[in-house]
């Protein structure tokens, strides 16, 4: 029957430092795509919204321009309207007569006034949604030229780093295997309970490298000595010498 062999202490602990390593480098690359898609995605939804509102002033330009267009037409009514009454006017029979048709010229004549305001009013709203358009336009080139660097970044960023991190996800399967079922469920616990992924730290400058906690110096000591898998008391991190960890290089 063949012997299994039953690992040191301290070759528990290099597993496990070996794992730590490997699965932060992948964390790693993970911050550097995680964070420039999410940038990317911000970027095209803003985009969006940006077209969306340079259409809508457009719409907005056309509708105004639709109306002065509207006006004018009503105005040339009007004109027409007071050279038929001016050339009625020359045929009346009475005063009667002669009076209404005076009111119906000043009638029109007052129409042709309220629609020239309307139209000097159109005129100037359309001068400030040309702004307002011009504005738009340049913040969406802006944002567009943004997104264009973005994505280059992403690419560039997929492209080197996809064999790499193919490689380190081999290399953390591999490193998986030399530590015990129990162990492993322990640091994996650990590991996600943190945003970093920090579950095996080395005490540096007398405290734990993950929540910075003090460490008592008799602490310290059990820890230098491997004789037992010691977790820090305040974040429940897997605690090595910092001896150790430097030693230890990813395999």
């Amino acid at each position: 029957m063949p012997q299994i062999k039953e690992f040191s202490i301290e070759e528990k602990l290099g597993s496990l430092i070996n794992l730590q390593k490997i699965d932060s480098k992948m964390d790693e690359i993970k911050i550097l795509k995680g964070e420039l898609p999410m940038e990317v995605a911000d970027l095209e939804d803003e985009i969006q919204g940006l077209h969306s509102r340079q259409t809508r002033i457009e719409e907005e330009i056309n509708g105004v321009t639709e109306f002065i267009e509207e006006r004018k037409g009503a105005i040339k009514e009007s004109e027409e309207l007071i050279k038929k009454y001016e050339k009625d006017s020359e045929n009346v029979k009475n005063n009667r007569e002669f009076e209404a048709i005076n009111k119906e010229i000043e009638m029109q004549q007052l129409e042709i006034k309220l629609a020239e305001k309307h139209i000097k009013d159109a005129n100037e709203e359309i001068s400030d949604k040309v702004v307002l358009l011009e504005k738009a336009k340049k913040n969406l080139g802006a944002k567009e030229g943004v997104l264009d660097l973005k994505k280059t970044e992403l690419e560039k960023i997929i492209s080197a780093n996809e064999k790499e991190e193919k490689e380190f996800l081999k290399l953390s399967e591999a490193a998986k295997e030399n530590v015990e079922p129990r162990l492993l469920a322990s640091y994996e616990k650990i590991r996600g309970n943190f945003r970093n992924g920090l579950a095996v730290v080395p005490v540096v400058r007398d405290a734990c490298g993950g929540c910075f906690y003090a460490i008592p110096p008799q602490k310290q000591s059990e820890i230098k000595q491997h004789k037992k898998i010691i977790a820090c008391e305040n974040c429940g991190r897997i605690l090595v010498d910092e001896e150790l960890h430097n030693n230890v290089e990813v395999k």
